[in-house]
């Protein structure tokens, strides 16, 4: 099977792939937080995350991926919009096979219980004695 392709728009990258993610947090663009405004009004996507690198070695690692979503810039309320778990088979919920390098999709929509959440940003919440991995990933209008 091939990849769907998908059009990158510059403006849309939440993570450059510049350095490993070795921390929980914000992912960054150019060493900043990225955030992004995809309004107003709701909006269906796919969460692009190309990663080039996973620590699985320990067998303890595993990585939330979280696309959060707000009605405003600061987050004060957030919302998950859509979300992946990476990492070891022997703690990866459900035990689902270990994660190897490559392009994940996750679709979304902005639109969730009658509200609308038109900024996102992509948080990592890892764990595991090695944690790191380094990635790509932008967002792409759903078709």
């Amino acid at each position: 099977m091939g990849q769907r392709i998908y059009n990158q728009d510059l403006e849309l990258i939440l993570a450059d792939g510049a350095a490993a993610i070795v921390a929980d947090g914000v992912t960054q663009v150019g060493g900043a937080a990225a955030s992004k405004k995809l309004g107003p009004g709701r909006f269906e996507g796919v969460l692009i995350i190309d990663v080039s690198a996973i620590d699985v070695a320990g067998a303890d690692e595993v990585y939330h991926l979280c696309l959060q979503g707000a009605a405003d810039s600061a987050f004060t309320t957030k919302e998950i919009l859509a979300q992946i778990s990476l990492g070891a088979t022997a703690v990866r919920p459900g035990g689902a096979v270990t994660s190897v390098i490559g392009r994940y999709e996750i679709p979304f929509i902005t639109e969730q219980h009658d509200t609308v959440y038109d900024w996102v940003r992509l948080h990592v919440d890892g764990t595991g004695a090695t944690f790191s991995i380094t990635m790509k990933a932008w967002i792409a209008e759903r078709y």
